[in-house]
């Protein structure tokens, strides 16, 4: 979903009457698993959404909400079963900084070009976006790099020192390598930390 800054004349409050308003169409328009990405310019002193369109997200089995904007109504946001990743809260309604233009096309989310399709995975340290036809080869990295990274850490917490063992050097990586009970023919290139 696109914003655009609001304008006085054509914002104003009698708006929230129309069903047909590009923000509740755009939240129509969130299919089961998808997440509805907002392109709020990085505007944060009036939200992009509140609890109750995020309600209606989950009732349509939306999988989260990403927006570089704020979000309103925070309490009720602790309490919704729907991820949402957002700079902040505010309790100022989305007609006094943005105007939804559109939605279901490209987007600039966070400096990050969202398209349709595109896959996002959040955690507690923030949200990544992943051109879908990438999706396999991602996942498959970022399971190797996070089998790697556990066993490096379970070695720091042995007392092992930080040279050779992070980044890990080649002794490092073959114990790590043999260490894995289905563990690749090709050896593991190095990473660079």
């Amino acid at each position: 979903m696109r914003c655009i800054p609001s304008r006085e004349d054509i914002d104003v409050p009698s708006v929230f009457q129309d069903y047909d308003h590009p923000q509740r169409k755009a939240v129509e328009s969130v299919g089961p698993g998808q997440v509805l990405v907002v392109d709020a310019r990085g505007k944060k002193r009036a939200a992009s959404l509140g609890h109750i369109l995020a309600t209606r997200l989950r009732a349509r089995g939306a999988a989260g909400i990403v927006t570089d904007g704020s979000v309103r109504d925070m309490a009720g946001f602790e309490k919704l079963d729907l991820p949402t990743f957002s700079a902040g809260a505010s309790p100022t309604t989305n007609l006094a900084q943005h105007h939804v233009v559109d939605f279901q096309l490209p987007i600039a989310c966070a400096e990050v070009a969202v398209y349709p399709g595109d896959i996002m995975v959040g955690d507690r340290d923030g949200v990544i976006c992943i051109p879908r036809y990438l999706v396999d080869e991602v996942a498959r990295d970022a399971l190797e790099q996070e089998k790697l990274e556990e066993f490096i850490l379970a070695r720091v917490e042995a007392g092992r020192p930080l040279r050779g063992t992070y980044p890990p050097d080649a002794q490092t990586m073959q114990a790590y390598l043999d260490s894995r009970p289905n563990r690749p023919d090709t050896p593991t290139q190095v990473p660079s930390a």
